[in-house]
């Protein structure tokens, strides 16, 4: 086969298990019950994968074991596991994804459970399922037997989203669980906030020669706000923004579903067209009832300072040009992701980022917010801002921002998401 085949069909796969991984979240939406969740989960990874049998093991915290709550297939009733037997209970305690090619040759592996069921295991792709708040061990996803050759690096990362996934969906149902008696609307809200805060970057990366900042501050109902930077396989920065249209739960786990893509697609794609364009196509099916996203994505090389870049329609994003004075917003290179089928989202002007200049990346909440009297804050008078202000650094630029609109707004939480990231190259 030759290189070019062998990409394409690559690629192929990874689309396949990125639209599946997809489809499990839309579909998490629409069953709040935890069985219906982990049969989807362990169902669509094993699907995903293209392999032989999935199960899915939950920690029994009353007996300090694992045990299988779903399995695609079993012959026996089910499997437990303690701490450190077995690959399961490898994982579990090392807490790490494990991929074994020749589970025979392997000193972890129990054969007793093939010997029980007549099963004949070939190979092994195994990853744990953590708390996205702390950390604690939920379980552990475990695949059987890929079809075509042997679990690869690939599907590493993907059946890494799917316990990503599987993690939010059973902590997300045990919590709404536990607040049926009482405030559960309030709950739920939290949680919605407190699922989607955890997937923006914890601590800002240091890049040589460059100051970073951001802000988030949520809205009173969850929404579809989401920010990411990541090392491409360039070694350039990448800089994710988007927003989801409308509020609720299902624009949070469409986001979640968006964020999951986008970090598997990165690692192997470093141009924001390319990336950008995979994403739309990707997506596109599962946008449903009037949904779209906006985003840009850009890719930043702290050598060259070149500042790549491709807007499916997302603002605001301003670049300050501090030397001639001017806050000019990034163009727009295509529609919004999910407008139309086969959407290319081709890349924005290059720039050079000159000493002191910076680019502030935004969503609409900030634009859109509202007074008491109904007056929007509106671009402009952020453009003005940043304008007045533009010898403050970007920690500074950020904190004035903040203090501006809350207090434009004085209520406790405005009504759409606030998202706010600052990259500016140092002054010599």
């Amino acid at each position: 086969m030759s290189t070019e085949i062998f990409d394409r069909v690559q690629l192929h796969r990874q689309l396949a298990g990125l639209t599946k991984l997809l489809d499990l979240t839309i579909a998490l939406a629409s069953h709040p019950d935890l069985d219906t969740i982990l049969r989807l989960v362990t169902d669509g990874a094993c699907e995903a994968h293209d392999c032989e049998r999935a199960s899915l093991f939950l920690l029994d915290e009353d007996r300090g074991d694992l045990f299988t709550k779903f399995v695609t297939e079993l012959e026996i009733k089910e499997i437990r596991r303690e701490f450190g037997e077995s690959i399961v209970g490898f994982v579990a305690e090392r807490r790490e994804i494990v991929n074994i090619p020749d589970p025979h040759a392997d000193d972890r592996w129990d054969s007793s459970i093939d010997e029980r069921t007549g099963f004949h295991t070939q190979n092994i792709l195994a990853a744990p399922i953590l708390s996205i708040h702390d950390g604690k061990l939920l379980g552990v996803l475990q695949l059987l037997n890929k079809r075509e050759g042997e679990f690869d690096a690939c599907d590493e990362r993907l059946i890494q989203a799917f316990a990503t996934h599987a993690g939010t969906a059973i902590e997300r149902n045990l919590l709404l669980a536990e607040a049926r008696h009482s405030q559960e609307l309030e709950l739920e809200l939290g949680l919605g906030r407190n699922i989607q805060s955890s997937f923006l970057p914890k601590v800002l990366p240091e890049i040589p020669g460059y100051e970073l900042a951001s802000w988030w501050e949520p809205a009173e109902s969850v929404s579809g706000d989401y920010f990411d930077l990541i090392r491409l396989p360039d070694n350039r920065l990448g800089i994710m923004i988007a927003d989801v249209s409308g509020h609720g739960v299902g624009p949070s786990l469409i986001m979640a579903s968006f964020r999951a893509m986008f970090r598997v697609l990165a690692r192997e794609r470093a141009r924001p067209s390319r990336l950008m364009t995979k994403l739309a196509e990707t997506i596109y099916p599962d946008l449903t009832e009037g949904r779209f996203i906006t985003a840009l994505f850009a890719a930043v090389c702290p050598a060259t300072h070149e500042f790549t870049f491709a807007n499916a329609a997302h603002a605001p994003v301003l670049y300050l040009d501090r030397a001639r004075g001017l806050c000019t917003l990034l163009e727009t290179t295509s529609m919004p992701i999910g407008a139309v089928p086969d959407l290319e989202v081709p890349a924005g002007r290059l720039r050079r980022i000159a000493p002191g200049d910076a680019i502030v990346f935004a969503t609409d909440g900030i634009i859109e917010l509202r007074d008491e009297q109904g007056e929007m804050y509106g671009l402009e008078r952020l453009q003005q801002l940043i304008l007045d202000h533009q010898h403050l650094p970007a920690g500074q630029m950020r904190d004035l921002i903040r203090r501006e609109i809350l207090h434009f707004h004085p209520r406790k939480h405005p009504p759409d998401d606030i998202t706010l990231l600052i990259l500016e190259r140092k002054r010599k």
